[in-house]
């Protein structure tokens, strides 16, 4: 059973230098804990999240149904990530738009929406700022660090950053940096955005209108990455959505042959089932996420590569890394295939590092991060149930 779950909100007054550099100041960073700080501060466990994930990461909010946090079936009492032993923080990225500051906030030099005029920020920029939000709870060094996909970069950055103010990353589903096929899909998707009508340049919110066919077009092509061919063939297959009779009724499974012989076919009238369910991801996604952040967020998994001021070379990348690592890859996940993560487990190996590596053969893609696979779970709770006798 879940428990209740509190937002909470930290105002930073002073400006954070970024990469690009610019400097954003006057910033907000929303976060959940969840657990008991030990007394002398060595149980915490910082999540970072994902492209459309949040701060909410575990537990639910009272009073609102189906309000359950993105990875609660992972952390919680009992759980693989348990929180009767850790002090869990989750935190929501700048430029997110779940109540960290973002594109849809004033900007406090010009008193103006910031809109396309929010700053660039990289996995480093929220690296920095997660550092900050630690600094002002009094934690001075990390349990572990936890993240997959996009999360899995901002684990792999602390390592670098931070070296000293964690022991464990825990890295899974993700990869040292995007293929150039990963790129791709990501620029299209943001074609999507920038090229509907109602983007405006990315000023939208002085129009008072939304984007949203980009944004339910960006939605599908990222959810068709999400999932694997078997998995998509098992759940819709080339299965029909029933169409609608003259009558108003509906055909029988979408068989055409229940269809009236006059009956007349139009591009919109007959929806094979997967077509109808990426429309319902893309409607719902278009309700609450912005367009802004979108762009903000898929370019900061375009840049991300610690490798890029080596020559490319991950192995002295990573040599100032001291965390001890858990990998973690699933063999249907082709956006972050398990050889990226080899990429990554090859380089800490070569540079000495204490490293544990699983690899799940899982048919979900790469949405398994967020399933219930039992392996996947036992493996985590393994590794948990270690870092924590350790502090013992």
């Amino acid at each position: 059973m879940s428990f209740i779950a509190t937002p909470q909100s930290l105002h930073f007054p002073d400006a954070l230098a970024l990469q690009s550099g610019a400097s954003i100041r006057d910033y907000h960073l929303a976060f959940e804990t969840y657990g008991t700080l030990n007394a002398d501060r060595s149980n915490a466990v910082l999540v970072c999240h994902a492209l459309n994930a949040s701060h909410h990461v575990a537990g639910v909010y009272a009073g609102q149904a189906k309000s359950e946090g993105w990875w609660d079936n992972m952390i919680g009492p009992g759980k693989p990530v348990d929180t009767d032993r850790f002090f869990v923080i989750g935190v929501n990225n700048l430029g997110s738009c779940f109540g960290s500051t973002g594109p849809m906030h004033l900007n406090p030099d010009t008193g103006q929406v910031y809109g396309a005029d929010f700053p660039v920020v990289t996995v480093e920029d929220w690296v920095n700022a997660q550092a900050r939000l630690l600094d002002r709870l009094g934690i001075r060094q990390l349990a572990a660090v936890l993240g997959g996909s996009l999360g899995g970069m901002q684990a792999l950055s602390w390592t670098l950053q931070y070296p000293d103010r964690m022991r464990h990353a825990v890295v899974v589903a993700s990869a040292p940096n995007l293929t150039a096929e990963n790129i791709a899909f990501n620029e299209v998707a943001r074609r999507a955005i920038v090229t509907d009508p109602d983007f405006h340049g990315g000023h939208f919110y002085q129009h008072s209108v939304i984007p949203k066919r980009g944004l339910r077009i960006a939605r599908m092509i990222g959810h068709i990455t999400y999932l694997s061919d078997d998995v998509m063939n098992e759940k819709f297959g080339r299965s029909l959505r029933a169409p609608a009779l003259p009558d108003g009724s509906a055909a029988p499974e979408g068989d055409p042959a229940a269809l009236p012989r006059d009956y007349q076919y139009s591009t919109q009238d007959i929806e094979f089932q997967i077509e109808s369910y990426l429309r319902y991801q893309g409607d719902k996604f278009s309700e609450y996420f912005d367009a802004n952040t979108y762009l903000l967020i898929t370019r900061a998994l375009d840049y991300f590569d610690p490798a890029r001021t080596h020559g490319g070379n991950l192995t002295r990348a990573l040599a100032p890394v001291q965390a001890k690592f858990l990998l973690i890859s699933f063999t249907t996940d082709w956006r972050f295939s398990p050889q990226r993560s080899r990429e990554i487990v090859k380089a800490l190996l070569d540079n000495r590092r204490d490293v544990s590596y699983a690899e799940i053969d899982a048919p979900h893609g790469h949405d398994a991060f967020l399933l219930d696979d039992a392996r996947y779970m036992n493996v985590m709770r393994s590794y948990f149930d270690s870092v924590a006798k350790e502090r013992a």
